[in-house]
């Protein structure tokens, strides 16, 4: 009896195994994708103005974090992102990426972003890059989109409420990463460098 149990046992941990090791590259790709290639192609885009993003993103004009991860051109120390230190429409061109998941209320700091912006470009985790719209250690909401950019609109999303909780009890980490870099970088995409 207990050998049909073990063999059982065995064949349930390994099919799990092959479908955790399957499912790992598919996570990664989907972020990569996601993250790095359609950020990348936005960022080439044009010379942005005004650029809050995660991270070493440099837009070409002011660079805007909550932190300063590195070294980075007319970088902007943002203490608060519903009232930016900027007058209304100063910034033609706008571009707020990978940034809205992880505050407490992505309407009210886009409403900031259009009250500085003119055109204003988001880049938020569609639902296909499963491994970054459903990160509990650093998202406070899901956005219930299958695109990853937004021109002058914020898609609808829902409160991360088990990653809010989690959060305010071991603290929200916030991680400026570049999955993919060394690829990117081989493959001749881009200069493989932490965005």
């Amino acid at each position: 009896m207990f050998a049909m149990h073990d063999s059982w046992m065995t064949e349930t941990l390994l099919r799990f195994g092959l479908v955790v090791a399957a499912a790992i590259p598919l996570l990664w790709l989907g972020n990569f994708i996601s993250y790095r290639l359609i950020k990348t192609r936005v960022l080439r885009e044009r010379r942005w103005d005004y650029n809050i993003c995660c991270g070493l993103t440099d837009g070409g004009g002011i660079n805007a974090d909550i932190t300063k991860f590195g070294a980075i051109p007319n970088f902007e120390l943002v203490t608060d992102v519903t009232a930016l230190a900027h007058s209304a429409g100063r910034f033609e061109h706008l571009l707020c990426s990978h940034t809205l998941e992880h505050v407490d209320d992505p309407a009210a700091m886009f409403a900031e972003l259009q009250r500085v912006g003119r055109q204003v470009t988001i880049l938020v985790p569609p639902l296909w890059d499963l491994g970054a719209a459903l990160n509990p250690l650093e998202h406070r909401v899901i956005f219930l989109t299958f695109a990853t950019r937004h021109d002058d609109r914020l898609p609808p999303y829902i409160r991360y409420v088990p990653a809010r909780w989690w959060q305010d009890w071991r603290g929200q980490r916030i991680v400026a990463h570049a999955p993919g870099g060394r690829l990117l970088k081989a493959i001749g995409f881009g200069r493989g460098e932490p965005h």
